[in-house]
């Protein structure tokens, strides 16, 4: 009764079948496995000390900046030079931009410094002037962000001295100088009294630590591939019984002569068997010359 998987076309829906299911399992298996690193990072972080609480140390023996030395207090000194707002913003749910200053150090690259936050609409008039003269910065370090990092402007057209991230590749096209791959954000307001007017922005976690969307995300693609794994067995085994029922309705006679004749004439098709055709009686006589006799 099952002879016919052993047909050409069946041959092909059961090599769908075997390469299918294994490859759903194994990408179901992948996105649980990340979910879980993201659940055993995320509770790595909650046992460890909070970053900014840790001794501030020199920026270059933070760098590069992963999920470690993220949050941790730098210190680095220099002279502030250009200054860029950051629109689209949040803080306590208020709309507002950043006020990122570009610190110069003797090494001669720049780090960008998120200075503080204002609510409203990006505008220098309400900008407090940056401190004169050299400076030393302790601020919470934090990775460049990149188009997937939060509030971050990736459709451009900005006006002049605007920036949509805070990136090294973004921002080192618009100055004259080097710029660090990270920057910090001061955890207070600037001494005597010229950061007074803007709140601080709070460092966020390091991205990828956390049950974020993300991380959610991972545990849905899981459920889905189990899914696609699951249907593609079942629709075979329904399949399989279709075909099965048909040949058995055929064999028992319950299939009128003309659909068993048509069903039996597919099959033999498929497995190559050669079918004589039955002659048409309207269709004109033919001779041995091939020639058509009316």
């Amino acid at each position: 009764m099952y002879r016919f998987l052993l047909t050409p076309r069946w041959w092909g829906i059961n090599l769908f079948v075997v390469l299918a299911i294994p490859f759903c399992v194994f990408m179901g298996t992948w996105q649980l496995g990340r979910f879980e690193d993201r659940v055993q990072s995320h509770e790595q972080a909650e046992k460890a000390p909070d970053p900014s609480t840790r001794a501030a140390k020199p920026l270059d023996a933070l760098l590069p900046v992963d999920k470690v030395t993220s949050g941790r207090p730098a210190i680095a000194t220099g002279t502030y030079a250009d200054q860029f707002l950051v629109p689209g913003r949040k803080l306590e749910d208020r709309q507002g931009f950043y006020v990122l200053n570009m610190l110069r150090t003797d090494t001669g690259k720049a780090l960008p410094v998120v200075r503080g936050w204002l609510p409203g609409s990006a505008t220098d008039a309400r900008v407090p002037a940056a401190p004169k003269g050299e400076v030393t910065v302790t601020g919470d370090l934090q990775a460049s962000e990149n188009t997937h990092s939060d509030g971050v402007n990736v459709r451009g057209g900005l006006p002049s001295g605007q920036v949509g991230m805070i990136s090294a590749a973004t921002l080192v096209n618009l100055v004259p100088y080097d710029v660090y791959d990270a920057w910090v954000t001061l955890p207070e307001a600037e001494a005597g009294g010229t950061g007074g007017a803007m709140k601080p922005v709070p460092a966020a976690a390091p991205e990828g630590s956390g049950l974020d969307l993300k991380a959610f995300q991972n545990l849905g693609y899981t459920g889905e591939w189990f899914v696609f794994a699951a249907f593609v067995l079942f629709m075979w085994f329904r399949l399989v019984r279709r075909e099965a029922e048909a040949e058995r309705d055929i064999a028992l006679g319950l299939v009128p002569e003309e659909a068993a004749a048509e069903a039996s004439e597919t099959m033999d098709a498929a497995e190559g068997a050669p079918k004589d055709t039955p002659e048409d009686p309207s269709s004109p006589d033919y001779d041995v010359a091939s020639t058509p006799v009316r």
